[in-house]
């Protein structure tokens, strides 16, 4: 019987010593993700996420997961508009099991945008984690990581794979492909920085539109 294994039950460290991931750091990958234009966005969502902001800045030390994902996350995510229902959306609570090097990885993902109508089939670009400011009870990078190793299984394809996770006021891009990562630096989303988290959350978009195209799908 093949071995399974929970994404909520790895950490980084897992994910390198089992798949032989290495982490590099400031990837050309990951640099050209994240040097994402602000002026890319319209004025108008600019001022929807400095008005979103405030209410980020009030209550983020209270927030429990729940109100971040309601009053925060959702919205700010919305703004990017992945929703290109013959093409590709996002999927919320899904489970994603792909088989990697004779083990069965499975977990639920929170948010990941992919190919397909009701069912996610080629995942392109994932969002973890959310964990509110003051609970960090586990490896967040990890559970996203082992997320992406699966979804590059299944996807079988040479494309990188594309993530983030957040804690709190924080968000860290990942960027994945072959056998080598790379993780961003911080940024807040209380101050200047959310102008910048939204332009490359908007450049993950433009690349799933590339990718689709060079694919046929």
């Amino acid at each position: 019987m093949k071995k399974t294994k929970s994404f909520k039950f790895w950490t980084s460290e897992d994910v390198e010593k089992t798949f032989g991931i290495k982490r590099v750091r400031n990837s050309k990958l990951l640099l050209d993700w994240i040097n994402a234009n602000e002026n890319d966005l319209s004025d108008e969502k600019k001022v929807f996420l400095k008005n979103l902001q405030e209410n980020l800045i009030e209550e983020i030390e209270y927030w429990n997961e729940e109100e971040l994902k309601f009053h925060f996350m959702g919205k700010f995510v919305d703004l990017i508009k992945f929703e290109q229902f013959e093409r590709y959306r996002s999927f919320l609570g899904r489970t994603l099991t792909a088989e990697v090097d004779g083990m069965i990885l499975s977990g639920e993902v929170d948010f990941m945008v992919a190919t397909g109508k009701h069912t996610p089939y080629y995942p392109f670009f994932f969002l973890h984690e959310y964990k509110q400011e003051l609970k960090r009870d586990n490896d967040p990078l990890g559970q996203l990581l082992i997320a992406m190793v699966a979804a590059k299984a299944k996807n079988n394809n040479k494309k990188p794979i594309y993530g983030c996770y957040v804690t709190g006021r924080f968000w860290f891009f990942v960027a994945l492909h072959e056998k080598e990562y790379s993780v961003s630096n911080a940024y807040n989303a209380t101050d200047n920085d959310i102008i910048k988290i939204a332009a490359i959350i908007q450049k993950a978009k433009d690349y799933i539109e590339r990718d689709l195209a060079e694919l046929g799908i």
